[in-house]
């Protein structure tokens, strides 16, 4: 097994249970790592044989399209769609940043990390 990291995937999204967050928006960072054989991608050098990294990073990018209250909502539906497209994944985590989150405090981001099950 190997495992594909696409890390800091950037997306400006309007996630967020405060109503100004779903009309202003933020910065979101996504890192996604992938466990899947590649073998056959090792000894062909032919795409078709591996899990084509612009394929999930469209995925993760139409998911962020869509809004939701919280980063447990977004990351699950990333989660599973990687699931259902990418039957050669057998294993998938996931990292979302809310960069600059309005808590009432200055701070970087907050983050959650989720894996399938």
């Amino acid at each position: 097994m190997s495992t594909i990291s696409i890390e800091q995937m950037e997306f400006y999204a309007y996630h967020g249970c405060f109503k100004e967050e779903q009309i202003i928006g933020t910065r979101f960072l996504v890192d996604l790592y992938l466990e899947t054989d590649t073998k056959k991608a090792e000894k062909t050098d032919e795409l078709a044989d591996t899990v084509n990294y612009q394929e999930v990073y469209l995925l993760v990018k139409t998911e962020m399209e869509i809004k939701s209250k919280l980063l447990e909502h977004v990351g699950k539906r990333i989660l599973d769609a990687i699931i259902k497209n990418f039957p050669e994944v057998g294993f998938a985590k996931l990292k979302i940043s809310k960069m600059n989150p309005p808590l009432g405090g200055k701070m970087q981001n907050v983050s959650l990390t989720m894996c399938t099950e």
